[in-house]
């Protein structure tokens, strides 16, 4: 059986890892169809489509795998939820038909929220990087 703290240790990694595997798919995804998120981000009014895009893609995957190896996660976090929040709202913030890509981007920020609260855990290169 194992302890509260070890058991703690497991699930923040297996949360880390759910948790930024869709920043990681997301921005994978844009950079290989980067017309087709341009195009996207145009169609909703934003200006400047190709630096929001490359910026989008950045934060996406720098922020998913700071939080997959738990490095600096606690920066990851911030960068992710300084994105899920403009993204929220302009993308899923008034249309009936997005209410639960609204409501799955407020489960995100709460999980990222963890992590700013609590850090990477254990099992994080973070931690194995101070010993």
């Amino acid at each position: 059986m194992l302890n509260q703290a070890t058991f703690q240790s497991y699930v923040s990694l297996l949360a880390r890892f759910f948790l930024s595997a869709i920043f990681i798919k997301s921005g994978v995804s844009k950079l290989l169809s980067p017309g087709q998120t341009q195009a996207y981000m145009a169609s909703k009014g934003l200006p400047l489509t190709e630096v929001l895009l490359w910026a989008t893609i950045l934060v996406l995957i720098l922020g998913g795998v700071s939080v997959l190896l738990g490095y600096k996660s606690k920066i990851g976090a911030c960068l992710l939820i300084g994105f899920l929040i403009p993204a929220t709202l302009i993308f899923h913030g008034t249309f009936p038909e997005e209410e639960i890509a609204f409501f799955k981007n407020l489960g995100l920020m709460g999980g990222l929220l963890m992590i700013l609260a609590f850090g990477s855990g254990k099992f994080s290169l973070e931690n194995y990087l101070k010993s």
